[in-house]
């Protein structure tokens, strides 16, 4: 790699960085073309981007991003490192235990999400339990209307008894 490709390599990684508010680094090593394949397919499938990164060009990258902190994340550029972007929070860290359940790898090396730094693979679980805005947004909805179907189960339920009492006085009076 000449180094007018390396820079603009870094140039395109440090777009990527600043650009999205997720991302997950993972060691994908040791996988072989099946499995990486395999990983891949689930990853376009869940619209998760992954992509090899040189830790190097990485480390460089993070450095040019001004607008976010990445904390201790260049710590853990060693080995095989692989990208993945998402839109959503949990979905790489779900793909990657649900792709655990017949492999070993791939192993969460650290995760940004919207400012926030994981480190390590121990933080797999917690990450993958997060709650998605649309997931957060559904069961707030949910809360809301569970007090308001209540009130009209209560008004319907009600209306038949109301009757039941008024034709009862009724019948009695006649």
């Amino acid at each position: 790699m000449t180094r007018e490709q390396k820079n603009q390599e870094i140039a395109n990684l440090a777009e990527t960085l600043s650009s999205n508010g997720i991302i997950y680094l993972a060691d994908i090593s040791e996988l072989d073309s099946s499995n990486t394949s395999k990983l891949r397919r689930m990853c376009f499938k869940k619209e998760v981007q992954i992509k090899m990164v040189k830790n190097t060009l990485l480390a460089k990258a993070i450095e040019k991003v001004e607008d976010k902190d990445f904390g201790e994340i260049p710590s853990v550029l060693k080995g095989s490192t692989s990208l993945m972007i998402s839109e959503t929070g949990n979905v790489p860290a779900k793909l990657i235990k649900e792709f655990r359940k017949k492999e070993e790898k791939p192993l969460l090396k650290a995760a940004y999400i919207d400012e926030s730094v994981y480190i390590g693979d121990d933080q797999l679980e917690m990450l993958a339990a997060l709650k998605s805005k649309d997931e957060l947004i559904a069961e707030v909805v949910s809360i809301l209307q569970s007090p308001a179907k209540t009130v009209v189960s209560q008004l319907q339920s009600g209306k038949d008894k109301l009757s039941g009492v008024v034709k009862a006085l009724a019948d009695r009076e006649e």
